[in-house]
């Protein structure tokens, strides 16, 4: 299984966001080696986006493990406490958001580079128990949110069991769903078809009503 170490970053209040955005990516230069690291991706949020105000977050960085025991590992690191230290110059760190998720592929099809990847934060509808969500997005809605023709790419992104404690408050986020398109318009296109409305009206069974909160990003950095 595949396991992510996510931060949500929201900048520091007076920062523009582009000059955020390439102060972020300008820290990955001075990152130490990280053992066991699958795959490292910066997405920063397009700047179109905050045309109707602010945005609720405004980079994204993943780091992957092949496996749990690698994930754990790395947030026990003195390499994942530099990281950290050195964003914590560029961010508010009460307006950010760390998460721990394993990651469930539901569609995948070659991306070209520029695509925009979507990033929905989702919550169970309060009246469904956590482990039958978890079970209805990956096994019922999933497919069919994969139908969606132009939708590229589609990854779930479920919030780790741990994460949830007794007794303490629950997570900000029970997961993210991440969908790769080619373009603002090919998304748009995907929203006017069939299998967008049976996939929006299928969010009644397990989500809360409306919609949840997105943002939309491009990725920047690989490695």
């Amino acid at each position: 299984m595949m396991r992510k170490v996510v931060l949500l970053h929201k900048r520091s209040a007076g920062s523009a966001v582009d000059h955020f955005q390439s102060a972020l990516a300008g820290l990955c230069e001075q990152d130490p080696d990280i053992p066991g690291l699958s795959r490292y991706v910066q997405s920063h949020t397009l700047l179109q986006g905050y045309r109707k105000g602010e945005l609720l977050f405004d980079a994204v960085e993943e780091f992957s493990f092949a496996c749990i025991a690698g994930a754990a590992a790395f947030q026990a690191s003195p390499a994942f406490a530099q990281i950290r230290a050195a964003r914590a110059t560029l961010t508010d760190a009460a307006l950010g958001v760390e998460m721990v998720v394993d990651v469930h592929r539901v569609k995948s099809r070659p991306v070209p580079q520029g695509a925009l990847k979507n990033i929905e934060f989702v919550n169970r509808r309060a009246t469904v128990a956590l482990s039958a969500f978890r079970r209805y997005w990956r096994e019922v809605h999933g497919p069919l949110g994969a139908t969606i023709p132009s939708m590229l790419r589609y990854e779930q992104n479920h919030l780790a069991p741990e994460a949830y404690l007794p007794d303490e408050p629950a997570p900000r986020f029970d997961g993210l769903a991440i969908t790769w398109f080619t373009s603002t318009a090919a998304m748009r296109a995907g929203a006017e078809t069939q299998e967008y409305a049976v996939t929006r009206a299928d969010e009644a069974m397990f989500l809360p009503d409306g919609h949840l909160p997105i943002i939309i990003t491009r990725e920047v950095l690989e490695r």
